[in-house]
């Protein structure tokens, strides 16, 4: 029988190794880029074209290879990074495993120029499929630029998955802000088909930060600093009014590297425990750095998840210089030192004794003297003065006094068009607001109570629905529009559902600088935030994940509904509560939210006299 185990070719293998590291696009960046901060550049330009589908090119000004280097650089397991075992449990650099440019190369063309800064002539290498094309002399700028082309293109199934250019497009923002936000002393640039998306100069963390996600988010840090002997920690955190509702500001670093990190999350939203809006995340940029070998970053393939060596005390360490930081900025409640009208309370002392407060009476004070035309008794004196002489009680004050024989007021009665009124108030519903959330109205089988904020839901809801199916949506221009700064990734979204905004009545036009301008809104929007519904828009795409796909129309709906709905806390009066229980009624779905909550529940008359019963 022949024997069946052989060795795999190299670009069959190669093809293997890129299923692990190459992903997507943002994939070959991100790996394409670390190479160039290890290189020590102090320029790294990203270019793509078509969302990096058929072409992604990285140029940096680093220290560049040799001919010889070059070459070796695409080969499998080739690295200049690792020398020895014992240099993988202290691992100074971004990339070393030694598979990047080899696992590209499998699947893609490859391009590269490269020169050394005291070299006079650079080398061009071409590799496409693993098969090796050419290699020469060409004159070019020190560094490196190395170009992809045609991605996925022996490997149609892999291409074939590959999802639109917006959503591959935001994936590489995504990476390229990781990797920028974790050097800020590099200078990047990223351009898509001609277009300049993002230009971050050398700065600080902080500026870096504000460059990429807006000036608004300036007011929103605050400091994080701790060092002890395991770790240090630096960064920032947002105040507790800004939490999100979505994923998305959250980033840890450690040594200048992106992570993924659970545990570490929960140490931060413990931190912030009792202090934060419900179903909210808090933004933090956290840069950790430690010891290269207590920290492991060989347990995945991108090297995004990443075990430290103590981190249950390092989860102690992080959550209490969160709190510190959180303490430190006055972050929560003050003092107020505004003391008009309140009381002045004395304080205690230890060497006086308190002393028991004196009321002063008037003990000679005469309730009945008519000088003094007051009512009421004199405890000094005794029953039989107070109430011997109580015809005196009401001398003086004959003509304040109704006759208790004399027929009563007209007033006292109900007239005829008054008897009208009352009838009708007494057919019409008792409608209660209870504690400005639920309206209170009894019914025959008992007490029914209503959301007023979920019934408000429902009927904006199914009216927006009607309207984008007839086609009769109506935007209502703002008299001032509203400018709004957006993150790339954020702005990126924007662009690509302007289709599915402008159906539903939004005007938004493109602002320049990852800036848009919010010039109309849909109708029955009247006192809701443009800038808050466009930010709740944003935050419903990017939790769930998608771009609308299974039903963009009705999930637009849903969260426009849910920001223009009454809040709780607001006082209706009896017609406004009046409109919302038949507007309710005459929905198809009355008795749930779109989010699929209860609006009404009635407690039945039998439960109301089980608890009197129980009482008595």
């Amino acid at each position: 029988m022949a024997d069946i185990i052989h060795l795999l070719p190299d670009s069959v293998a190669n093809q293997i190794a890129a299923g692990e590291v190459i992903q997507r696009p943002a994939s070959v960046i991100k790996e394409l880029v670390e190479n160039a901060v290890d290189a020590k550049s102090t320029l790294i330009e990203v270019i793509v074209r078509d969302a990096g589908k058929n072409l992604v090119q990285v140029i940096d000004n680093g220290s560049g290879m040799s001919e010889t280097d070059v070459r070796l650089s695409c080969e499998r397991h080739a690295t200049s990074k690792i020398k020895s075992a014992d240099d993988l449990f202290a691992i100074h650099t971004m990339g070393f495993r030694g598979e990047a440019l080899a696992s590209v190369a499998a699947i893609a063309e490859l391009e590269i120029q490269t020169r050394r800064h005291n070299d006079e002539i650079g080398s061009l290498v071409e590799i496409k499929g693993s098969k090796f094309i050419k290699q020469e002399p060409i004159a070019c700028k020190a560094g490196c630029k190395i170009s992809i082309k045609n991605l996925f293109f022996n490997v149609p199934a892999r291409r074939k998955f590959l999802k639109t250019n917006s959503t591959e497009l935001r994936h590489i923002v995504n990476e390229f802000q990781r990797i920028a936000l974790a050097h800020p002393e590099i200078e990047f640039s990223l351009q898509q088909d001609g277009t300049e998306l993002l230009r971050l100069p050398r700065t600080n963390h902080r500026q870096r930060i504000i460059h990429i996600f807006g000036k608004n988010i300036n007011q929103q840090l605050v400091e994080v600093s701790t060092q002890t002997d395991l770790i240090k920690i630096s960064g920032f955190i947002a105040k507790p009014e800004f939490a999100k509702k979505s994923p998305g500001e959250q980033f840890f670093f450690v040594n200048k590297r992106f992570m993924r990190h659970p545990y570490f999350h929960k140490a931060v939203a413990q931190a912030y425990n009792k202090i934060l809006p419900p179903d909210t995340l808090p933004s933090y940029f956290i840069y950790f750095s430690a010891r290269p070998e207590s920290v492991d970053v060989n347990i995945h393939p991108t090297k995004t998840e990443i075990k430290f060596e103590n981190e249950r005390a390092i989860w102690q360490i992080l959550m209490a210089s969160v709190r510190e930081s959180l303490g430190k900025f006055n972050l929560v409640p003050s003092i107020d030192f505004n003391t008009d009208g309140m009381i002045d309370m004395p304080v205690a002392s230890r060497n006086k004794e308190p002393v028991s407060p004196e009321i002063p009476v008037n003990h000679d004070y005469n309730p009945f003297n008519r000088e003094t035309g007051r009512l009421s008794f004199n405890p000094g004196k005794d029953n039989a003065v107070r109430f011997g002489n109580w015809e005196e009680l009401y001398k003086g004050f004959e003509s304040e006094t109704p006759s208790l024989q004399g027929e009563q007021k007209e007033s006292d009665f109900p007239q005829e068009e008054n008897a009208e009124t009352s009838t009708s108030q007494a057919s019409s519903p008792v409608l209660l607001n209870l504690k400005n959330k639920y309206i209170l109205s009894p019914v025959k089988s008992g007490l029914m109570i209503i959301d007023q904020r979920r019934a408000h839901e429902r009927i904006l809801f199914e009216k927006f629905m009607k309207s984008i199916q007839t086609g009769s949506f109506i935007a209502q221009q703002q008299l001032y529009p509203v400018s709004l700064e957006l993150s790339s990734s954020d702005y990126l979204l924007i662009k690509e559902l302007a289709g599915e905004l402008a159906d539903f009545g939004f005007d938004i036009r493109d602002f320049g600088s990852n800036s848009i301008l919010i010039s109309g809104c849909p109708v029955d929007t009247d006192h809701a935030d443009p800038v808050k519904m466009v930010e709740s828009l944003l935050s419903e795409y990017k939790s769930t994940g998608s771009a609308f796909s299974e039903s963009p129309r009705e999930k637009i709906a849903r969260n426009l509904a849910r920001s223009s709905a009454v809040h709780y806390g607001k006082s209706l009066n009896r017609e406004e509560m009046q409109e919302i229980i038949d507007k309710l009624f005459a929905c198809e779905m009355p008795n749930f939210s779109p989010d699929g909550k209860i609006i009404i529940t009635i407690i039945g008359n039998d439960d109301i006299e089980k608890r009197f019963r129980q009482g008595s």
